[in-house]
């Protein structure tokens, strides 16, 4: 939580919406929470685009589905012309399967393209759910305020070394994905990750020879299209991780939104396991779980990688791959989007290499090539 002080200037924000009703709702939420302070609103993009001229607002609630310039749109503006914290809100009522797949397929592209965090709307006012939402809306919020908006990335397009789907050729004598993995990659994500992971998992090779296991903190019914999308644009396979599965090289595995992800040894060999069980630290998925028992599993064959985001998940996790023998590589936290998860971890655990976001693709593939034995941090930093 943030310390504050009376004395401490509240942050204003600036809330879009189409909907009129919605942005009287949003506004009293915002209001309600006693820390920040709504000093305008906007119905459509053009106006929100106006008003972040005229009221220079510190933080913007941003609706995604608008006519005219939609939320992608007015976010691609404002984070290329005037940046600033934004957090998107969807609705919660889409009819149907189709709609409910576009609406977190653009969420989703939000937060690659810089949101800080995105929060589903309240059905109504009177709906059992606004307590729920008012709880979502004010921890977003409180990220938006720690924020550095100097590290978010405009990934309006793809960076290099990615591939687009129309890109791929096919490969006859391409990696292959079925092999069970004897090293494996632990990466944890919160504020931030998406772009994040946009930035690093793309530029993984395919014979990397090792599996991916993520945990990026997002809800249930996003990570399944923040892995199509991470696919589109990687040489390693991507999937949402299933129950069940066994562990297999070249292969990143999202941890599904609502379901804690572990690997357990079985007689087949490293399988994940998924559960529902307490959150912990405050989120579901949490890395701390997945560290903890990757380690376990794997001993020295883990690399663990802490990412940007909020709090402190993944830091007991990075000392207990450091105790099983195994490489923790960090986000500089100077380079964050949120410093909190890779300042935590570097206290908590200590580091075999700090690096930017840019050097941590080669870094990955240096460490799990590496032979087992002494960590060189030298040798991962000159590998970037």
């Amino acid at each position: 939580m943030i310390a504050r002080s009376d004395t401490t200037p509240r942050r204003r924000v600036l809330v879009v919406d189409d909907s009129a009703f919605m942005r009287r709702l949003v506004s009293e939420l915002v209001t309600a929470t006693g820390e920040f302070d709504v000093i305008g609103t906007a119905r459509d993009g053009d106006d929100a685009i106006r008003q972040v001229h005229l009221l220079d607002p510190d933080i913007v609630t941003l609706d995604i589905a608008m006519p005219g310039l939609d939320g992608l749109d007015v976010l691609g503006y404002i984070m290329s012309e005037t940046p600033r914290p934004v957090i998107m809100l969807s609705a919660d009522d889409t009819v149907d399967a189709r709609a409910e797949h576009a609406m977190s397929r653009a969420t989703v592209r939000a937060l690659e393209l810089g949101a800080v965090g995105f929060v589903r709307k309240p059905s109504g006012p009177i709906s059992l759910d606004v307590a729920d939402v008012a709880d979502e809306l004010l921890s977003a919020l409180r990220a938006a305020e720690v924020v550095d908006i100097a590290q978010v990335r405009v990934l309006a397009r793809p960076v290099p070394g990615m591939r687009r789907v129309s890109d791929r050729l096919p490969m006859v004598s391409s990696p292959p994905h079925n092999a069970v993995a004897s090293t494996v990659v632990v990466m944890a994500a919160s504020t931030g990750g998406p772009a994040a992971l946009t930035q690093v998992i793309p530029r993984l090779p395919a014979a990397l020879d090792a599996a991916v296991l993520v945990v990026q903190h997002l809800p249930e019914g996003f990570t399944a299209r923040l892995a199509e999308r991470l696919d589109a644009l990687s040489a390693v396979r991507v999937r949402e991780a299933r129950d069940g599965a066994l562990v297999q090289v070249n292969t990143v595995y999202l941890a599904p939104g609502g379901r804690h992800l572990r690997v357990v040894q079985e007689p087949s060999g490293p399988t994940l396991r998924l559960d529902q069980r307490a959150p912990v630290w405050g989120v579901r998925p949490a890395a701390d779980p997945l560290f903890t028992s990757a380690a376990s599993v794997f001993a020295e064959r883990v690399v663990g990688v802490v990412l940007t985001g909020m709090g402190r998940d993944g830091a007991e996790g990075a000392r207990c791959v450091r105790v099983a023998g195994g490489r923790v590589l960090v986000q500089d936290p100077e380079t964050a989007v949120v410093s909190g998860m890779p300042s935590a971890t570097v206290r908590h655990a200590g580091a075999d290499a700090i690096l930017s976001l840019d050097a941590l693709p080669s870094a990955i593939t240096a460490a799990v090539r590496a032979p087992r034995g002494a960590t060189d941090p030298s040798a991962l930093e000159a590998a970037s």
